[in-house]
């Protein structure tokens, strides 16, 4: 456990704890961040490690690279450097031939597979779904060892998405494998949503970190390459929290149990009915995601004993 938790003002009892497994694409964009930070600074969660994965090839041929680079600064920015096992996932689609089992879904297996842990195994993906699907094809039987959390897809019939886009191949191999699923899509992770005045009163003055989080996604709001449409100027839709927030507390009311559709090579779902039942969330408590994430960070910056 984090030892910043021991000065917590408040403990989580040790049967409410869950080992989490943080999969992401880190240098994407700008939320990741704030999800990892969140998860970071969350007592129920007992953080075994993080994976990163890719982001498409549209914009760079090392996304999976700098998205490890990504997660490195963070945890240095945080003072965390080596506390946490950082592994690289996917550099790119999952090859449905011959899969190859990256260190980040050989690390998954391994967790899955241990037979000496108590705390039930959540694995949160962030990005492209690649490393569970290379994890499942070589080691099906992780299916009923963990938990998956995908912040991905669209509902009710599917779609562009920029998640499942990125390895259309992998989230079909998931969803018509047997791995419990919570399945957070498109209209629901875009509601946690910000100002970029409310990030600048709230989470800029809370240290280091604090300000990188700002600054990071303040810098990439102003990049010449957006489209005219987005990002919007002035606010950010925080779609990675969603996945932190229900490991705190899983909404279990705002769900629906879905049969897994087949998805088409359009992104189009294809609902036969064929394949087990996933968790769809309809909506997530943005409020709670993002007052969680404010008192974490100011109780992290106290904690560490700096003062204005």
């Amino acid at each position: 456990m984090n030892a910043i938790f021991e000065r917590f003002p408040y403990r989580v009892p040790a049967s409410k704890r869950v080992r989490v497994i943080v999969n992401t694409d880190a240098a994407n964009e700008a939320d990741d961040q704030f999800a990892i930070v969140q998860a970071l600074l969350t007592p129920k969660l007992d953080i075994r490690g993080f994976v990163a994965t890719h982001f498409g090839a549209q914009r760079t041929e090392t996304s999976m690279e700098q998205s490890f680079d990504e997660i490195e600064r963070i945890l240095a920015l945080m003072e965390m450097s080596g506390d946490y096992p950082v592994y690289r996932g996917s550099a790119g689609r999952l090859n449905d031939e011959a899969p190859i089992v990256n260190e980040g879904a050989q690390f998954i297996i391994d967790e899955a597979m241990r037979d000496d842990a108590e705390e039930p195994l959540f694995a949160i993906f962030l990005g492209a779904i690649t490393d569970l699907a290379a994890a499942y094809k070589a080691k099906p039987e992780i299916a009923g060892r963990l938990t998956a959390v995908w912040i991905g897809g669209a509902y009710p019939d599917g779609g562009e998405e920029f998640n499942l886009g990125n390895d259309i191949a992998a989230a079909d191999i998931v969803f018509g494998s047997d791995i419990p699923l919570w399945q957070v899509p498109r209209d629901v992770y875009k509601m946690p949503r910000v100002s970029l005045a409310e990030l600048a009163v709230k989470v800029r003055p809370w240290g280091t970190i604090g300000e990188y989080l700002f600054r990071q996604l303040e810098q990439f709001n102003l990049l010449p390459t957006h489209s005219p449409r987005w990002p919007p100027g002035e606010s950010w839709n925080m779609g990675d929290s969603p996945a932190v927030s229900l490991l705190i507390d899983d909404q279990n009311f705002d769900c629906e149990l879905r049969h897994a559709p087949e998805i088409g090579a359009d992104m189009g779902y294809v609902h036969s009915g064929a394949r087990r039942q996933i968790r769809v969330y309809k909506s997530v408590d943005s409020r709670f995601i993002l007052e969680d994430l404010y008192a974490k960070l100011q109780l992290f910056h106290e904690l560490q004993g700096f003062h204005f």
